[in-house]
């Protein structure tokens, strides 16, 4: 996949893939790297053990309402966050902490020497040992604990479990304790009321000497008839008021941090505050997911924080505005019996100057009695319905099982550090690819050379490990060579000898081998062809040919030996063989230039093709000498070694000096290497010698000569296929 300017538009799926093929060697190590690393990490983290018990929680039935019916439970979500909160809180831990010991078993785990502290202790226990679930649309709540000791995770899961049991039936009864409490005094103060009246009554009696009057005599004339209604309708708004006054009373005594957790829609039927409350706790929600994600600056936090602040301050101003509505209605109800008790006794000052004004004392004094009997009678009912209610278990919480040590570690997890490990390898390798192919300048096929340095290709030489150890009986390796030599003859001037240099721009890209592969098959073709080390800093040529590097090149120019003195003859077939010489620290300087082009001019009258092995041409004078000498230049460009600047240089100093250069050859290509490289390298295979053991291979893509230097097709010849 090519990501030069002109492509990176163009990029696709296939480019992608082409990616991973080739940079699939390092793909292949960053991952196990990543995975081998994490499976180190992970077998050097200390084991966890998980404990898990289960609850069933219900909301509570609330306060004791004198007068109002019970609503049945129901599924919460809310209410179960609450809780949440409430297993995580001091009142909850701190006791677990203090029966276990937790102080001395904790210490060893974050390296304390001393027994720590029960805040510390809390911290460490809620933040890294304690995790709170609960499934959706569900009440059942698990507690789980992680320890690094199976039976210790155990205790403190079953610990809490009891601890938040014990807490929550406490909290279910003490409500009820509480209203039982205050219905007990209302009905004391309500026997007393009822003796005063009796004995009201009773002195009436005596003074009115009505001592045989039926008190539960009734009379049928209207006006007795409407006190009594009076008198009926005062009774309920008494006993409204009381309702009113102990709702107001109770809820007056919360203090204001405890009112939201009241609120329910039993004890605040008020509609707006359900919606804001609902609000509230979602804003809480989110403050605390977002504390996991945030730091505490960050934007997002910040106007979370703002927000549920702003809905507290909202819910705050309605609860202290629904308190003053209990206390307006409860001072209502009050003004409401006042007036009628006023009213009524007008009706009895009324109907005390009546016909009957003599029995009208006694009788309303008869009926008041009758009155606060009936309201003592009631109060007893609801008492006694109260204790009954009391008497029976309010076990709002149910423990559903009990933790055991667990046998084996869920901490850390082996598949899911590893499965985590493949997927962050993957996705690291693949980017550290994609990276390196974005960023690398080098050439990435032949159409971008021919497009950048404006040469024909003259020919593409695949990827070898060990490129002078190739098989010259082999035609397939030998193919991409006579491809070569093919379309240097087309390019060069016939009919004449002609000296040639292949130079690349920086050292190590194969310019030795492939020359020394070139000038074989150049004279194993009928040439007379002579090759010279004129790299003489680094000489490779004797090596590959096998022979003395002494006397050669360097002799030669100094003047101390003649060709006949230091030509090697027939290393190879029609091939003959000049080595660098062993001049120590010798140069080619502009000094040996005219000896140079001397020496070229001798040994075109006896060889058709003098070729060169050149030092780089950056960074080393000696190329530009030799360079000057010769009639032609090849440049040779290995695949993917060096920017694509470097080479633009070594094209520009070989310009400069107004020697030709035929074009370019581009070395050690993988095999997929993809583009139109393909054409090349694909192509090759599918020459075999038949007897070689090697199958013929067919083309994978259309077979397609080197491109000429005006884009056009060159026409490549080669030799017939063997069969």
């Amino acid at each position: 996949m090519a990501f030069s300017p002109a492509s990176k538009e163009h990029a696709s799926l296939a480019d992608f893939v082409q990616i991973l093929q080739q940079r699939r060697a390092l793909i292949a190590l960053i991952l196990a790297l990543v995975v081998v690393t994490a499976m180190a990490v992970t077998a050097f983290l200390p084991r966890w053990y998980l404990a898990t018990t289960k609850v069933r929680v219900e909301k509570p039935e609330g306060e004791v309402k004198l007068f109002q019916a019970q609503s049945n439970n129901s599924y919460d979500p809310y209410f179960l966050q609450d809780q949440f909160k409430i297993m995580q809180s001091e009142k909850i831990i701190y006791p677990v902490i203090e029966r276990l010991a937790l102080g001395a078993k904790l210490a060893p785990s974050i390296g304390a020497t001393t027994v720590l502290p029960p805040s510390i202790a809390y911290r460490y226990l809620v933040d890294k040992m304690l995790r709170i679930e609960s499934q959706r649309s569900s009440s059942l709540i698990e507690i789980n604990v992680f320890a690094q000791d199976p039976q210790l995770a155990a205790d403190i899961a079953n610990e809490i479990a009891r601890t938040y049991s014990l807490d929550r039936v406490n909290l279910a009864t003490s409500e009820q304790r509480e209203g039982l409490a205050h219905l007990r005094q209302e009905l004391t103060l309500q026997e007393q009321n009822v003796t005063r009246q009796r004995d009201a009554v009773e002195k009436l009696r005596k003074d009115l000497n009505i001592s045989g009057v039926d008190l539960n005599a009734r009379y049928s004339d209207m006006e007795i008839e409407r006190l009594r209604q009076m008198q009926n309708t005062l009774i309920a708004l008494s006993v409204d008021a009381i309702g009113r006054k102990t709702r107001w009373e109770r809820f007056k005594s919360i203090p204001s941090d405890d009112r939201l957790s009241v609120v329910n829609s039993e004890l605040i039927p008020d509609q707006n505050i359900q919606n804001l409350l609902q609000a509230y706790l979602v804003a809480d929600q989110k403050v605390t997911q977002l504390k996991a994600r945030l730091g505490e600056a960050h934007p997002d936090l910040v106007s979370a924080v703002e927000a549920r602040a702003k809905m507290k301050d909202q819910l705050d101003g309605q609860l202290r505005g629904y308190e003053s509505s209990l206390e307006i209605a409860y001072k209502e109800a009050e003004a409401r019996v006042a007036e009628l008790k006023s009213q009524l006794a007008q009706a009895r000052v009324d109907q005390i100057l009546s016909a009957r004004e003599r029995m009208r004392p006694f009788e309303e004094a008869a009926q008041k009695l009758e009155d606060e009997t009936r309201l003592l009678t009631t109060l007893k009912l609801t008492l006694r319905q109260r204790e009954i209610d009391f008497q029976v278990p309010k076990k709002t919480i149910e423990i559903l099982n009990t933790a055991e040590p667990a046998r084996f570690p869920s901490r850390p997890s082996w598949v899911l550090n590893f499965t985590f490990a493949v997927l962050f390898g993957g996705l690291l390798a693949v980017g550290v690819a994609v990276m390196l192919e974005y960023f690398d300048t080098s050439f990435r096929n032949v159409a971008d050379v021919e497009t950048r340095l404006r040469l024909p290709v003259l020919g593409v030489i695949p990827f070898s490990r060990d490129p002078a150890a190739m098989d010259d009986t082999d035609p397939a390796e030998l193919e991409p060579f006579r491809v070569l030599h093919t379309n240097l003859n087309l390019t060069m001037k016939p009919g004449a000898p002609r000296a040639l240099v292949i130079f690349s721009a920086g050292p190590g890209e194969g310019k030795s081998t492939t020359l020394h592969r070139l000038a074989r098959l150049m004279g194993a073709s009928g040439e007379r062809v002579v090759l010279i080390d004129s790299d003489l800093r680094r000489p490779t040529q004797h090596r590959l040919a096998g022979r003395s590097k002494e006397p050669g090149l360097s002799e030669i120019l100094v003047g101390s030996r003649t060709v006949d003195d230091v030509v090697q003859r027939n290393i190879a077939p029609g091939l003959d063989f000049i080595p660098c010489g062993g001049g120590s620290g010798f140069t080619l300087s502009l000094i040996y230039g005219n000896r140079l082009r001397e020496l070229i001019a001798l040994l075109k009258g006896r060889y058709d093709r003098i070729v060169f092995d050149s030092p780089p041409i950056i960074g080393v004078s000696d190329a530009s000498v030799l360079v000057s000498a010769v009639d032609d230049a090849v440049l040779l460009i290995q695949h993917r070694r060096n920017p694509q600047s470097m080479v633009l240089r070594a094209q520009q100093i070989v310009e400069g000096l107004k020697t030709p250069l035929l074009g370019v050859v581009l070395n050690q290509v993988p095999a997929n290497a993809g583009g139109d490289y393909g054409y090349y390298t694909n192509n090759y295979a599918y020459y075999s010698d038949g007897t070689g053991g090697r199958s013929r291979r067919s083309a994978k893509s259309a077979p397609g000569p080197a491109p000429g230097p005006a884009g056009g097709d060159r026409l490549v010849l080669g030799e017939p296929d063997r069969k």
